[in-house]
């Protein structure tokens, strides 16, 4: 069996608010091997950046609770102090991109003096050297080498995005994580930068881990699929088995939800609304909108092993 390159054992992040504690990331787990992508989707507000920054270590001031085990290529990053993290890891071997990252660009700074001070205090490479590297990987996501010498807002949405994503590989991470990478883009922009990612992932040997609450953009990238509801997982799969076969009730209402060119297909919707993460239910935190709800949803269901380390989390795949 291949060695995993990244897993997520029983991850918690709570921060506090003045209306009490935000369970964002409760017990969470997942894992990817070396050059694989997990797309983690689920409704807006579900704890899916709350997750992304967990993992990063981009943890709100607030933050209460923090504990669980990130392996990474068999380091657990949880033991590592903050320096040896920001050092090493954060920025350089895993990289993030956050939502709306293509606004964060300075509208008043040359495309290339913005992406060469990761090079310059991290690499300790020469203005001159970090340039190059810049332009050349600029290349890398089909942009011409001349765009270092460009303002931001000489860019359209696209390029500006191309641009964020040659900066995110300029330490040559072993792992990117994308937080809903083409939200502000149109359709067409949108599949332009799937298929990049595909490329550079494949290209690159890339892992990555894809954050989004569009399942049918999902599919374009994903090996694997990590279903998030109410700030835990419920259900970790294939791609392929998730696409065709989706386990969990809320997998399931979610997918009939998603809106396809068969005619004869009726588009579904959830009733209600999802839990605060505030005061999250005991029990199963889908039992209120759910369909096959009964007397166990009252207490937090276990997770079901399927094949391998895919699970669902849900009381109707208990064998008695």
């Amino acid at each position: 069996m291949d060695k995993a390159h990244l897993t997520v054992k029983n991850l918690v992040m709570y921060y506090k608010t003045l209306k009490g504690e935000v369970k964002a990331v409760d017990d969470v787990s997942f894992s990817l091997l070396r050059g694989e992508t997990v797309a983690v989707i689920g409704e807006s507000g579900c704890g899916k950046s709350s997750l992304a920054k967990s993992i990063i270590r981009l943890l709100p001031r607030n933050v209460s609770t923090y504990r669980g085990v990130i392996l990474f290529n068999d380091l657990n990053l949880m033991e590592l102090d903050e320096e040896s993290f920001t050092r090493d890891i954060r920025w350089v071997k895993i990289t993030y991109i956050p939502q709306a990252a293509l606004n964060s660009l300075n509208p008043v700074i040359k495309i290339g003096d913005q992406m060469v001070e990761p090079l310059i205090l991290r690499k300790k490479l020469d203005k001159r050297e970090a340039l190059e590297k810049a332009a050349k990987t600029l290349k890398t996501v089909g942009i011409s080498e001349n765009f270092i010498h460009r303002y931001p807002f000489e860019l359209s949405g696209g390029m500006r995005q191309r641009v964020i994503i040659a900066m995110s590989l300029l330490t040559e991470p072993e792992l990117m994580i994308l937080d809903e990478p083409t939200s502000s883009l149109d359709v067409l922009t949108q599949a332009n930068i799937m298929n990049l990612l595909k490329s550079i992932r494949r290209s690159l040997k890339l892992s990555m881990i894809l954050i989004t609450h569009d399942v049918s953009l999902s599919s374009e990238l994903a090996d694997k699929v990590a279903v998030m509801y109410a700030g835990q997982i419920v259900e970790f799969n294939d791609a392929n088995a998730f696409y065709h076969d989706p386990k969990h009730p809320y997998s399931q209402k979610l997918m009939e939800s998603v809106p396809t060119l068969r005619k004869n297909k009726k588009l579904d919707f959830i009733p209600g609304a999802p839990p605060s993460l505030l005061n999250p239910p005991k029990g199963c935190r889908f039992a209120e909108r759910c369909p096959y709800a009964f007397e166990k949803c009252d207490r937090d269901p276990p997770l079901v092993y399927l094949n391998g380390n895919f699970y669902v989390k849900c009381w109707l795949y208990v064998r008695e």
